[in-house]
């Protein structure tokens, strides 16, 4: 995707034309852009200097390095192979990767298990152990993308990776979500296009991150499949999160409606897993949405119903629920209230518990 493309599909999630974009950019800087430099921009005649780039990401609430990387075009390898080998020992990574290459590596089938796996455990695993780990698996899978079925494994897998750093981190989350989005079509399965959008929306939305990518991918997903689905109540839930940061409480409600309706024809059996969304998980999204609301009735209804069926092997989700109640009692006028009773909720849960999300969480505690 070149940077006229990026630029048009931001600007299309806010529902906005080139006027208005030029407009946002003239009223917060003080330039003097018009419709026809949007569109020369869009229609990449012309590439964004440095400091428009610095306008774009702030109207447009996307991370600087984000747009940067796409005047870059590094490639999807490149990526892959220079951001996943630092955080581990390369010689290893290299060694594996070169390994499955002569031999053929995992199968599909045995990726699909590794996967389940991972779905399982980065429920009650912390971030760091789970990026450790699929750090070297994505330098395996890379060698091995020679199928469509690989590459939706790919994409599934840097989608997990990306949920290991915070949104709010800029560059790292977000453009790794966007590299399985790129992996995920090239797999050619709409349900993997789907998912991947999804639940990378979701996840910025929740974190209430880099709202404008997460209405791109929720956007993208909407447009791939409108067929019921939890790829599609990812993409409908994030949305509606991402609304409802920005306060336009309107849509948020009318998201959350469509969302409810999509988690009906959905809904999962399966408690445990990062691939599902059961009741429990819903009423988790649907207690922080009403949270950023302001409407505590329903907050408290969802947070009642999710610890009824919460798994007790999962203690980090009922984190959540409580850094959601200090969240409504900071938004009601108890701030110094909200954010002892949330503090309080984080610190009972032992550290290597704790998540990058939770973390996002206690400080929009204590900014309300």
């Amino acid at each position: 995707m070149s940077i006229g493309e990026l630029i048009a599909d931001l600007r299309k999630a806010r529902g906005w034309s080139q006027g208005r974009l030029a407009s946002a950019v003239n009223g917060a800087f003080g330039t003097n852009l018009d419709r026809e430099y949007i569109s020369r921009w869009e229609r990449s005649k012309v590439t964004p200097g440095p400091y428009y780039l610095r306008c774009l990401s702030a109207v447009l609430d996307v991370p600087l390095a984000v747009l940067e990387g796409e005047v870059k075009r590094r490639t999807f390898l490149t990526d892959v192979a220079a951001t996943a080998i630092a955080p581990a020992v390369a010689s290893d990574l290299l060694s594996a990767g070169f390994a499955a290459r002569l031999t053929d590596g995992p199968s599909a089938d045995g990726w699909e298990a590794k996967l389940a796996t991972y779905g399982t455990e980065y429920m009650s695993l912390g971030a760091a152990d789970i990026q450790r780990r699929v750090t070297g698996e994505l330098v395996v899978v890379q060698q091995q993308l020679d199928t469509p079925q690989l590459w939706s494994v790919a994409a599934r897998l840097m989608t997990l990776y990306a949920k290991t750093f915070p949104g709010s981190d800029g560059s790292r989350a977000v453009n790794w979500y966007r590299a399985a989005a790129r992996a995920a079509d090239e797999s050619g399965d709409d349900h993997t296009r789907v998912w991947v959008r999804g639940r990378a929306a979701i996840a910025l939305g929740y974190e209430g991150a880099s709202l404008g990518i997460a209405d791109v991918l929720a956007d993208q997903a909407m447009a791939i499949s409108d067929k019921p689905s939890l790829g599609l109540l990812n993409a409908t839930m994030g949305k509606a999160h991402a609304a409802a940061v920005r306060g336009d409480r309107a849509t948020a409600r009318q998201l959350m409606r469509q969302g409810r309706r999509v988690f009906d024809a959905v809904a999962s059996a399966e408690q445990t897993s990062d691939y599902a969304v059961p009741w429990w998980r819903m009423n988790v999204f649907v207690s922080l949405l009403a949270a950023r609301l302001g409407d505590e009735d329903a907050a408290v209804r969802a947070q009642d119903a999710a610890r009824r069926e919460l798994p007790a092997v999962l203690p980090r989700f009922a984190t959540h629920l409580e850094l959601h109640r200090g969240l409504m009692l900071a938004r009601s006028g108890d701030r110094t209230g909200g954010v002892a009773y949330a503090r309080t909720a984080l610190d009972g849960l032992p550290r290597e518990k704790h998540s990058l999300t939770l973390r996002l969480l206690m400080a929009e505690v204590e900014r309300s």
